[in-house]
């Protein structure tokens, strides 16, 4: 996704949590089987996937816990909030992220919930493994010297 430009993309939902709970390795982008109500719901940038994982079950990877509230206009046909979404993936791709979960203890975490250039509604996923408290102190300490550094830089011209 680095390639596209910032701008070709329109966010419906974002998980900053996720960087600071998780080392990120890998980045993936999937797509997501969404019913028609969900899609007007999230036309609408009404998502959260604050507390949403995603895990490999029957043979493909699957969205749990993200919430898509139900769409205002819709009649009795409307989605279940909170329902397990598969997520699309290539082949190679759900094997290599089932063998990382299962043997290496890794997590799915998914990072942001956008509409690409074509209007599809996309998730981007990471490959996390969990920081200590440790490594959360000093992701902040970087982070904070970063920003005095940039400032120095500035004063002195």
């Amino acid at each position: 996704m680095s390639e596209k430009k910032e701008g070709a993309f329109k966010l419906i939902a974002d998980n900053k949590r996720a960087r600071h709970d998780y080392f990120i390795e890998d980045v993936y982008e999937a797509g997501i089987m969404l019913t028609g109500t969900e899609v007007k719901a999230l036309r609408e940038g009404r998502a959260t996937i604050k507390e949403s994982y995603a895990t490999p079950e029957k043979g493909g990877i699957w969205l749990i816990n993200a919430n898509i509230p139900e769409y205002s206009a819709g009649n009795r046909e409307n989605h279940e909030p909170k329902r397990p979404r598969k997520l699309l993936l290539h082949a190679r791709e759900i094997a290599k992220l089932t063998q990382a979960v299962e043997r290496k203890g890794y997590t799915i975490a998914p990072l942001k919930l956008y509409f690409n250039d074509r209007g599809i509604a996309k998730l981007e996923i990471g490959l996390a493994l969990g920081k200590k408290a440790a490594d959360k102190r000093d992701t902040e300490k970087k982070r904070d010297w970063q920003r005095e550094k940039g400032r120095l830089m500035r004063e002195r011209g």
